[in-house]
């Protein structure tokens, strides 16, 4: 995983409340074995129409939008079935930074797995940060939200917080202890 240090970006505003992990990646796209390549299929039913074909009114394909690595979005993101998937999707597509003010629990921690970083807010910021149409700065090593002039500060955990400011997945976080699990294999190697 990439280090997450800052990140500075235009934000996507998704003005949909309950979006589930099926929106966020239809199940006919979960074929693929790899992490990557799912992008396209980000939002796919609401970015195209029938044949592939853009939909003029779906966020995602607004130019103004188009190198966005910051996602709003309104109550309960990622809702749904616990698929992982939904996390690489909006990872393939660009996306590091997602603030609402509610995610589902299951997508909240996959997230960090995966490098993104969910932030929640309360609706009051939520509404601010929606109406800003110049660039958005998160700052994870301060824990802060930049933008117009103002300066809003985020929660989290500090143990997600050090996964992705080194860059830390699952297997990186194991093999800190590779000296430990080296030491209690040669101990117990006559039990094996």
């Amino acid at each position: 995983m990439q280090p997450f240090k800052k990140i500075k970006s235009i934000a996507t505003p998704l003005d949909k409340v309950n979006v589930d992990t099926d929106q966020i990646v239809p199940k006919q796209f979960l074929k693929l074995i790899q992490r990557t390549g799912f992008g396209q299929y980000l939002f796919y039913d609401w970015r195209y129409e029938q044949g592939g074909i853009p939909r003029k009114d779906f966020v995602l394909n607004d130019p103004a939008y188009q190198n966005s690595r910051i996602l709003l979005a309104r109550d309960n993101f990622g809702c749904g079935s616990s698929r992982e998937h939904a996390v690489w999707a909006l990872d393939d597509y660009g996306f590091r930074v997602i603030i609402s003010t509610s995610f589902a629990d299951i997508f909240y921690n996959n997230c960090f797995k995966n490098g993104i970083l969910p932030i929640r807010v309360p609706d009051d910021v939520l509404e601010k940060l929606f109406s800003i149409k110049s660039e958005i700065e998160v700052d994870l090593e301060t824990q802060s939200i930049k933008a117009d002039g103002i300066s809003i500060s985020f929660q989290i955990e500090p143990h997600w917080k050090k996964i992705l400011l080194e860059g830390l997945d699952d297997i990186a976080m194991t093999l800190l202890h590779e000296g430990q699990i080296a030491k209690y294999e040669r101990s117990h190697k006559d039990l094996i």
